[in-house]
């Protein structure tokens, strides 16, 4: 389960970056923070995720980096996508931090 959840760390972090590269964001690091909660009985899976993200870079757009935490949500992490249409309630939170 924990590499479950490595999975979609991994996943929406290289999202996050490549749209704020594509962006001409100057990104020099990007930490996925995940809290998960898991339903009692058996199977026990995943009922809650959240997953917050530090961004850190020089001159980066908070802006910027809400909009490329959305689109990976929504759009681009296969996991993240694939999670909660199996019902997992998947949050998301961000900071920037300048280099």
């Amino acid at each position: 389960m924990e590499m479950m959840l490595l999975g979609l760390g991994g996943c929406t972090s290289f999202d996050v970056i490549n749209i704020l590269t594509k962006q001409r964001q100057q990104v020099s690091d990007c930490v996925a923070s995940i809290n998960a909660e898991r339903a009692d009985g058996v199977p026990s899976v995943f009922t809650k995720i959240h997953v917050h993200f530090k961004v850190k870079g020089k001159d980066l757009k908070a802006a910027s980096v809400e909009r490329a935490v959305k689109l990976s949500a929504e759009k681009y992490c296969s996991a993240s996508i694939m999670l909660e249409q199996a019902g997992v309630e998947i949050t998301h939170s961000h900071e920037v931090i300048e280099d």
